[in-house]
């Protein structure tokens, strides 16, 4: 479902999936979508028409889906249970010169109208195979386009080289993986962000900018379900796991509480840019 982001206004839903869709990333033109799903598969939409343009067929259940910080992307990363992190080329049908060096197998469509554009071959590679030793749960594509970042069920962030193929930096965090993502401000668009993990009892914020340089890591009483920083304001925002249903307001510099509140008023405070004051 496409939602408006200031407002919450409903805009249109993608039909097509078969099965819970695990996550959806906008581009950064926001002309195209993506989702992971159940059903093995990762969908990419035209927003505009909501037209699915590809399908792209997995093993298992696909739970992250990530492009490119660029207009008009070319490429998506997938991951999920098979812990395989893929690079789809969008452009290219396997009919054409293949990208695919033999480490994993062209992924082809199976839409139910062959006629489509969705139908047509995409062809795929996987980086570091074997890597991963868990469900990957998020993929972040960096400011530096060479520099992906993984988040997988085997308590590990991962930042690989897609030049080589391998990773560069890991880091065991304390905990399930519940969130990673990049924070980025469109005002600031030279910057490169600040790259937040919850898992366990823990945040840890991540120099954008550098991988595996961990900027701090805070620990809190409650087990954390998601973080999301604004560094302009100077706040970050975690999420409840479990019975705990409540979010908190910190500084970003001291860790003092700010505010707290139900999850569902609270985010949509938090990311409006109104920051709650009240307990």
């Amino acid at each position: 479902m496409l939602r408006d982001g200031v407002t919450g206004d409903w805009i249109g839903t993608f039909l097509g999936h078969k099965g819970a869709v695990w996550q959806a990333r906008l581009s950064a033109d926001a002309n195209i979508a993506a989702t992971a799903a159940a059903d093995f598969s990762a969908k990419v939409w035209d927003t505009h028409t909501g037209e699915c343009l590809h399908t792209l067929q997995h093993n298992h259940i696909v739970r992250a889906v990530a492009f490119p910080i660029q207009t008009n992307p070319q490429v998506l990363a997938t991951g999920g249970m098979e812990k395989k992190l893929r690079i789809f080329d969008l452009t290219r049908s396997s009919s054409s010169e293949s990208a695919n060096d033999g480490s994993s197998p062209h992924i082809t469509n199976n839409d139910d109208n062959p006629s489509s554009n969705a139908a047509a071959a995409v062809t795929s590679y996987e980086i570091g195979p074997g890597v991963h030793g868990g469900t990957i749960k998020s993929i972040i594509w960096n400011t530096d386009y060479n520099i992906l970042t993984t988040a997988a069920e085997d308590r590990k962030i991962r930042w690989w080289d897609l030049r080589s193929r391998h990773p560069v930096v890991e880091y065991s965090v304390e905990g399930t993986i519940g969130s990673c993502e990049l924070n980025v401000l469109a005002t600031r668009p030279n910057e490169a962000g600040i790259l937040s993990v919850a898992a366990g009892k823990s945040v840890y914020l991540f120099d954008g900018a550098m991988p595996g340089k961990l900027l701090k890591k805070v620990d809190f009483r409650y087990e954390v379900a998601s973080v999301a920083v604004n560094n302009e304001t100077g706040r970050f925002v975690t999420g409840g796991a479990g019975e705990d249903t409540w979010a908190r307001v910190y500084d970003l510099h001291t860790d003092e509480e700010l505010g707290s509140s139900h999850l569902l008023l609270l985010f949509y405070r938090v990311f409006s840019g109104d920051v709650a004051d009240e307990k």
